[in-house]
């Protein structure tokens, strides 16, 4: 089983890339299933909103197009956080979605990729208010399926990497409350693709959320080109039965399903 449950495609604002296109480079790539997760964030700066309404329809035409090549699942990355519940939840309970990804692209109604959150704060600061929005909107948030790359700050860190053993103790609470709740995290393969010196999660989280009984785990390229699509899954599964992880997960329906590495 092969499957990459983080794409992107014009339907997000920081892609182009026609979904078709996406779908025929999966298909060659031997993948048996793939969950398209289009941005949807509240306001700001980053992608405000992508059109539901003509995504599901798009979706709907391709699965049943392919449906005898490969399973196309309907997923979203909702870019959140905790005081912007209201907004997710409706879009949430108007669609039929298979996946949901919760990121965190903004805190204090910040971006990080511009450095207005980061902004005249200490490395310390930024991160440890990053982790404690996550775990505030993680406890607000309960329809959601993984979060998605945990530490996507590092991407944005001008100060460079900012040591786990400093965001630990969050880290593990954050960790500790998606495993009560019957929530996952994802593997993110991006982090070869923008040269990271870890994994994203980092390895340690990858680690610790193994050692405390995690078990929802996808794997997704965040892909937002054709070119992108798998890529580096297929060694990312391999990272993962190293660490004495047995499964990886896709989802039907919101419902998680598992599948030997």
């Amino acid at each position: 089983m092969l499957a990459d449950y983080h794409m992107h495609t014009s339907f997000s604002d920081d892609s182009v890339y026609p979904m078709e296109d996406c779908i025929n480079r999966a298909i060659s790539l031997g993948f048996d299933e793939i969950c398209f997760t289009e941005h949807l964030d509240y306001g700001f700066t980053h992608a405000y909103c992508c059109d539901c309404d003509t995504y599901l329809q798009t979706v709907r035409k391709y699965q049943e197009k392919y449906s005898d090549n490969i399973n196309i699942k309907y997923g979203i990355e909702f870019g959140a956080q905790a005081h912007h519940k209201k907004y997710f939840k409706d879009i949430f309970d108007k669609y039929p979605f298979d996946f949901v990804l919760l990121s965190f692209h903004q805190v204090e109604d910040k971006e990080l990729w511009n450095q207005d959150f980061q902004t005249g704060k200490t490395q310390e600061e930024y991160n440890r208010i990053y982790f404690e929005e996550m775990l505030k909107t993680a406890k607000a948030f309960d329809f959601y399926s993984v979060l998605a790359h945990m530490d996507l700050m590092r991407r944005y860190d001008q100060n460079g990497e900012y040591p786990f053993e400093k965001s630990k103790d969050i880290i593990e609470e954050i960790l500790k409350y998606v495993i009560e709740h019957g929530k996952g995290i994802e593997l993110n393969t991006s982090s070869f693709r923008y040269k990271l010196n870890d994994l994203c999660p980092a390895t340690p989280i990858l680690k610790l959320y193994k050692d405390l009984g995690g078990e929802i785990i996808t794997i997704g390229s965040d892909s937002h080109r054709e070119i992108q699509v798998g890529d580096h899954v297929k060694e990312a599964r391999e990272i993962l039965k190293t660490m004495g992880y047995k499964y990886f997960t896709t989802f039907d329906k919101m419902q998680p399903k598992f599948h030997e590495l």
